[in-house]
């Protein structure tokens, strides 16, 4: 069964940074496109940052564009959010997700996502 946990959230001030982990469970992780998401209170889910199963594609909301980097680490079964400049309405929860099929191109839907984190906070104060 497929395992993501999440880790690295917290508390920041406005224009601080944050790296968010996500540690994958099983063999295969280096085969699948992963993703973040985000909620925020009230909110519905939104796609933050995408990339693809190889590492060469990444996509990027446009509300963070500039200032989140994803990246993944498959000898480590390992995706990272790194946050700079982090805003108040940056505030959410962020879940990693995992595409439901192999070799799949990223996409923005969360539909798309068999499996998911259990989500940490990120909360930015001003």
């Amino acid at each position: 069964q497929v395992q993501l946990v999440e880790s690295g959230g917290g508390l920041v001030q406005a224009g601080g940074s944050l790296r968010l982990s996500c540690a994958a469970s099983g063999r295969t992780f280096s085969s699948y496109t992963m993703a973040w998401f985000r909620q925020a209170p009230g909110k519905e889910r939104e796609f933050v940052s995408g990339i693809s199963w190889s590492g060469g594609s990444t996509k990027y909301a446009d509300s963070v564009k500039g200032r989140f980097t994803i990246s993944r680490d498959n000898a480590k079964n390992t995706v990272y959010l790194q946050m700079n400049s982090l805003k108040p309405e940056d505030t959410a929860v962020y879940y990693c997700a995992k595409r439901a099929v192999d070799y799949s191109v990223i996409d923005v839907t969360s539909l798309a996502y068999g499996y998911w984190g259990q989500g940490t906070q990120v909360t930015v104060s001003s």
